[in-house]
């Protein structure tokens, strides 16, 4: 067996996609690739059912037998023992209170050790660096921008959940000015009209210049945060990912002469794997193991 292929698995509401992920170069094997709907509001075996179904299909169309696996999900959970806190959220609330690490490895058949869990804002952030930044930066921050703020920090193959959405900043928290919310309010207060989401924001960009107005504003205003959190950690780069940040015509320029008027001269680059970052980044939970035990190369 090749030591240096995991199975990374995302994990959703309603889905679970899984895929080995080659450590050494953080390249998917595409045709190990499974995506299938999953019942979020069935019985806890059920679930554990239909998520080892994935990953025995995963495994059986790489020929290789069931082994390491990381898996990126979101929380609330005890990501270290593998206890599933989600509760009110309208989904899994059959595995509230439960092992979500022993139901599956004895579903699978494998030790529960052959398992590990991270937050899924977290391996977005593993994954961007895996797949495309890991030989250059040893410290990198990653925030998706939608309809919350998420933030994370990867050093030296660890990523941490940042957990900056709540730091004070201006009159409130950061993710009262870097979230869709602000958006809807903003576009209120310069127009009296209303939108649902910054989706329609956008549709109306080439016909209204308080959009326009709105992410220049945005693009200052995440500069100034930007700053702060270099100031604080020191990244030498930083990945912006989620919905917000895919219109980077309309702020990223002011966001970038922010940082340079502060002298912060860091690449700020945007996520560019997509879902693929997170299966990545479920796999990569593993590379520091697999390096300490000289089984792939550095």
């Amino acid at each position: 067996m090749d030591n240096s292929l995991v199975l990374g698995i995302d994990i959703g509401g309603s889905h679970i996609t899984s895929a080995l992920i080659d450590i050494s170069s953080g390249q998917m094997a595409r045709e190990t690739y499974v995506r299938k709907f999953v019942d979020s509001h069935q019985t806890a075996g059920k679930i554990i059912t239909a998520w080892s179904e994935a990953i025995n299909g995963s495994f059986s169309l790489g020929n290789i037998p069931v082994n390491r696996i990381g898996i990126a999900m979101p929380g609330p959970l005890d990501y270290e023992l593998g206890v599933c806190w989600i509760k009110d959220q309208d989904k899994y609330e059959n595995l509230y209170g439960l092992n979500i690490k022993e139901l599956l490895a004895r579903e699978l058949k494998i030790g529960p050790g052959n398992i590990r869990i991270m937050n899924d804002a977290c391996c977005f952030l593993q994954g961007e660096v895996l797949g495309t930044l890991d030989s250059k930066y040893k410290i990198v921050m990653g925030f998706t921008l939608g309809t919350g703020l998420g933030s994370a920090i990867y050093n030296d193959g660890t990523v941490t959940d940042a957990d900056l959405w709540r730091l004070p900043f201006q009159d409130g928290i950061a993710e009262d000015y870097l979230s869709t919310r602000w958006f809807i309010r903003r576009y209120t207060e310069l127009t009296g009209k209303t939108v649902n989401d910054v989706k329609h924001l956008l549709e109306g960009v080439d016909n209204d210049p308080a959009v326009r107005a709105i992410f220049k504003e945005f693009g200052r205003t995440l500069g100034g945060f930007l700053n702060h959190c270099i100031g604080t950690y020191a990244p030498e780069a930083i990945v912006l990912g989620g919905n917000i940040a895919k219109s980077p015509e309309l702020y990223l320029e002011h966001l970038e002469n922010v940082l340079a008027e502060s002298g912060n001269l860091i690449p700020v680059s945007l996520a560019r794997l997509g879902e693929e970052a997170a299966l990545i980044g479920a796999a990569g939970i593993w590379k520091k193991t697999l390096l300490s035990e000289n089984q792939i190369a550095g």
